[in-house]
């Protein structure tokens, strides 16, 4: 089956002297809280797994539910959660902390331990002779938000993680109300951090991240929720991803209460308001670059929507060690660039 079979088109070339080496294909929706399709590139109906994008609605229930009340969780704290972090001290010692209020240990989470994506701190661990604990996995935070939340529900912590388990319950329950996916035509996988993993179309997606930054949408202790998950990401993006992470840039960057969350395999979603308006945006790389495509495919995008003016938009590429391509010796032998025009 071809990618355009999938729905996939062309999003970003890369060029090696005057010659296209490689495209990458995948396909974008940019959708209103009101469900109206406005932009996109390739088919809105494509399905593919949210990954680590669908953390701010795993966020929701920890609100919802009042353990974040009960525990005292920050926006600091929350933001953390709600994050991919880059396993660097500040997100550590976040993560320490809404463990201690909510009475939980280290032990307790099974998210598993990898190398911290902050390339300084794993060679100061590897120059120490240490290995990474489950602290340093980028999902830390959400696993010990859902722990807070099974501890104020006084269920069950072993197996927190269960698909028939009440947080994970209330998680797919959250998702679908913001997406408009029923539950039963979920695709439902295990995530890198072992938690479950959803796959809706990326219209659905589109329209759950714009519901996030509509206040009109949910009310109550749902619309409060909502309202300070946005506000968490938008006080604390450093928490949110970390030093030099596109995430973070973005957020520091756009104003309109943007917000930008990557999911693994070319996956990203991300908002912005207009007016009580809701703008949702969820795109996908086909062959899951999350590197360069997906960075050059989405500051591209945002670009078109009048989101970063060109300048703002060179120093986040750049950022991002984009657009040049260079060699060992320095030497720039190419370039990464967008190739779609929204429409």
């Amino acid at each position: 089956m071809t990618n355009l079979e999938f729905g996939h088109v062309p999003l970003v070339k890369v060029t090696r002297g005057e010659a296209v080496e490689s495209i990458h294909y995948g396909a974008i929706a940019v959708v209103d809280s009101r469900g109206v399709l406005l932009a996109g590139a390739g088919n809105p109906e494509a399905a593919t797994f949210l990954r680590s994008a669908a953390k701010p609605f795993q966020t929701l229930p920890l609100l919802v539910s009042g353990a974040a009340q009960r525990f005292r969780f920050s926006d600091r704290e929350l933001a953390v959660i709600t994050s991919s972090h880059s396993g660097q001290k500040m997100h550590l010692d976040v993560v320490r902390r809404i463990l201690q209020k909510a009475g939980l240990k280290e032990t307790s989470l099974q998210c598993g331990a990898h190398a911290p994506f902050h390339r300084p701190t794993a060679r100061a661990l590897a120059q120490q002779g240490s290995r990474p604990t489950v602290l340093h996995n980028n999902c830390s935070g959400k696993h010990a938000g859902m722990l807070a939340l099974a501890r104020h529900w006084n269920v069950p912590l072993e197996d927190y993680l269960d698909t028939a388990h009440p947080v994970q319950k209330a998680v797919l329950e959250t998702l679908c109300s913001y997406t408009g996916a029923v539950p039963g035509a979920v695709l439902v996988g295990v995530d890198g951090c072992s938690a479950p993993t959803f796959a809706i179309s990326l219209r659905q997606a589109a329209l759950g991240y714009a519901r996030l930054l509509d206040p009109r949408f949910a009310s109550g202790e749902a619309r409060e929720a909502a309202q300070r998950v946005v506000f968490s990401m938008r006080g604390y993006p450093q928490m949110v991803g970390g030093t030099n992470r596109l995430d973070t840039w973005l957020m520091k960057a756009i104003g309109k209460s943007f917000i930008a969350k990557i999911g693994a395999e070319g996956f990203y979603g991300l908002a912005y308001r207009e007016g009580q308006r809701g703008i949702g945006i969820a795109l996908k790389i086909a062959d899951g670059d999350g590197e360069r495509a997906r960075t050059a495919a989405t500051v591209h995008l945002l670009d078109q929507l009048g989101l970063l003016g060109k300048a703002k938009a060179s120093e986040i590429l750049r950022s991002q060690g984009l657009p040049e391509i260079r060699n060992v010796r320095g030497r720039i032998v190419g370039m990464v660039s967008g190739l779609f025009q929204v429409s």
